[in-house]
């Protein structure tokens, strides 16, 4: 279960509510008093985070690259850009 750890601290929080929801995102919107497309967006947000992490077992840095794209903290063509320069400073 290494794609749990790997998420970040709210993430696994969301999880641990969905779970103590039974997996109602209608009861979850309540908990945090936001709206249901709001809690499917995060929800939708989170299952890509696992995905990638699963995805990409080995490069860390290219996970937390992409999990910035993710959370929109960093645009998909800059995230590109910063990963080919990693993989060639790697590769030298």
């Amino acid at each position: 279960m290494n794609w749990f750890i790997n998420l970040e601290h709210e993430d696994q929080e969301f999880i641990k509510q969905l779970v103590l929801a039974s997996g109602s995102l209608k009861q979850l919107a309540k908990v945090y008093q936001v709206s249901y497309p709001t809690i499917r967006i995060r929800l939708n947000n989170i299952i890509q985070k696992i995905n990638l992490i699963e995805q990409n077992k080995s490069g860390f840095f290219e996970t937390k690259i992409m999990q910035m794209v993710i959370d929109d903290k960093l645009s998909l063509d800059l995230a590109k850009q910063i990963i080919a320069d990693y993989q060639e400073e790697k590769d030298d």
